[in-house]
């Protein structure tokens, strides 16, 4: 494998192994704009060092429930300062507290939910209850 300025270049495979991510989900990543790598004249594509530490951005973002659009867009703003994500850009800031309100907003809707189901279970007549429990 060749260097470059952001370290050892490596295939997709090698990537998918440093990372823990399954090569397809990184294909994925490519399509929705989220990796960048370079492509060889053979076709395959080319990362470096950098790519495994955006991939870390991404699959952190992912956990806190943002979708790729909008990791597409906040992830340029973001460098890593050891487990954490650094904002560097000021509208970050606003785009992250909208999607923290969106999350809250569906917790609650799915809190509501729960509270309806429970009480359908609840109101089952002791003999469906006690068959259902067996």
């Amino acid at each position: 494998m060749s260097e470059s300025k952001s370290g050892r270049s490596m295939r997709i495979g090698e990537l998918s192994r440093r990372t823990g991510v399954h090569e397809r989900l990184l294909r994925y990543y490519e399509q929705q704009g989220l990796l960048h790598p370079d492509r060889r004249p053979s076709g395959y594509r080319e990362y470096t060092d950098t790519d495994i530490a955006v991939v870390r951005r991404i699959r952190t973002l992912l956990a806190a429930g943002l979708n790729t659009a909008t990791i597409a867009t906040i992830l340029p703003c973001l460098r890593d300062d050891g487990d954490r994500l650094i904002p560097t850009c000021p509208d970050l800031i606003a785009d992250l507290r909208n999607e923290r309100d969106r999350l809250t907003a569906a917790i609650e809707d799915m809190r509501t939910s729960r509270t309806a189901l429970d009480a359908v279970i609840a109101s089952a007549p002791e003999d469906v209850a006690a068959a259902a429990r067996t």
